[in-house]
């Protein structure tokens, strides 16, 4: 029985076959479709990818790209309460204590006191920093802000020297830290810190004082300050010491060994000739203690094989090739 016939493989007819037209009018559609302006991701999923790329950023280390990363979705979602709070922390860890009051300043939340508090205070402006912890002090809220607070509070006396309160401030806080945290160790170190100078004040400033001999200490507290000399003044006994004191006579300058040729001592060596650079002919030397060829000698001028006698007469002297061709003849 013959196989039924497949119409997919079967000879195509004229209606199927692509015909110039089709395939023309196929790439107009392709260019039309090309040509068309792409649509505009939505703002959620350029939202979510920024968020994405942000928590990366943070992850990395990278704040700085973190805060642009922070000003592009602020540009998507002015109010958007996540990216404000992020870019907040981000200024403060770059230390841009302007940037984050200028935000805190224009997002107008009174949940910020402990960060405006503590820019204003690393901006050396301890009046304002004094007003922000009195406002801290009165609220209730979350521990860490608290302790927060203390800390601020306990380098605000130390910056004041007021050192008896910033110890009593550092011991509260070292008693509920924990023994391997990170702020366990940044208290010890301000504890030390301020140990120290309140030491200073309470025992050893005294020491120094015992120590110095009882003419200067007897008339310590008696005597006014010492005045500060004008500048006039300054200016007179600045020019008299420099007039009083004579000038170092200038010494000669050594020459640099690794300047010098090898093998050459300073002042024994013979210096090098200055005419070494021009042509011998040109030297003032040349043709100096030349000798002429055959000059002087008692046989100048004669030819080889003839002598002179005493007399004057020339007597014939049988040259060696002569003398050769004679012993090579043979007798017959």
């Amino acid at each position: 029985m013959a196989p039924k016939p497949n119409p997919s493989t079967g000879p195509q007819t004229s209606a199927q076959r692509p015909t110039k037209s089709n395939s023309s009018q196929l790439s107009k559609e392709r260019k039309a479709a090309a040509s068309r302006p792409k649509q505009p991701t939505p703002v959620p999923e350029r939202l979510k990818r920024l968020f994405t790329s942000l928590c990366a950023q943070i992850d990395g280390g990278h704040f700085v790209n973190a805060v642009k990363s922070c000003d592009k979705i602020l540009r998507l979602a002015p109010g958007d309460k996540d990216a404000l709070q992020t870019k907040l922390f981000l200024l403060l860890q770059t230390e841009q204590y302007g940037a984050a009051l200028s935000l805190i300043g224009s997002d107008n939340d009174d949940s910020h006191i402990y960060a405006k508090t503590y820019s204003v205070y690393r901006l050396q402006h301890e009046a304002e920093a004094t007003e922000g912890l009195d406002a801290l002090k009165k609220e209730e809220g979350d521990e860490d802000v608290e302790r927060g607070a203390m800390h601020l509070e306990a380098q605000l006396n130390y910056r004041r020297g007021s050192y008896q309160t910033a110890v009593d401030l550092y011991n509260d806080l070292l008693d509920t830290a924990e023994p391997n945290s990170e702020e366990h160790s940044d208290i010890l170190t301000n504890l030390t810190a301020a140990q120290k100078h309140l030491d200073f004040i309470n025992t050893e400033y005294l020491h120094a004082i015992d120590a110095l001999p009882t003419a200067v200490t007897s008339t310590l507290e008696t005597n006014p300050p010492p005045a500060h000399p004008s500048t006039s003044q300054a200016t007179a006994a600045i020019v008299s010491s420099s007039s009083t004191v004579a000038p170092a006579p200038a010494q000669p300058k050594k020459a640099r060994a690794s300047r010098l040729p090898k093998g050459v001592v300073p002042g024994v060596t013979p210096p090098p000739d200055p005419e070494r650079w021009l042509k011998k002919s040109e030297r003032s030397t040349f043709g100096q203690g030349r000798k002429r060829k055959g000059g002087g000698g008692g046989g100048g001028g004669a030819s080889q094989g003839s002598a002179l006698e005493p007399s004057g007469g020339a007597v014939s002297v049988p040259t060696k090739s002569a003398v050769t061709a004679g012993k090579g003849k043979k007798k017959k």
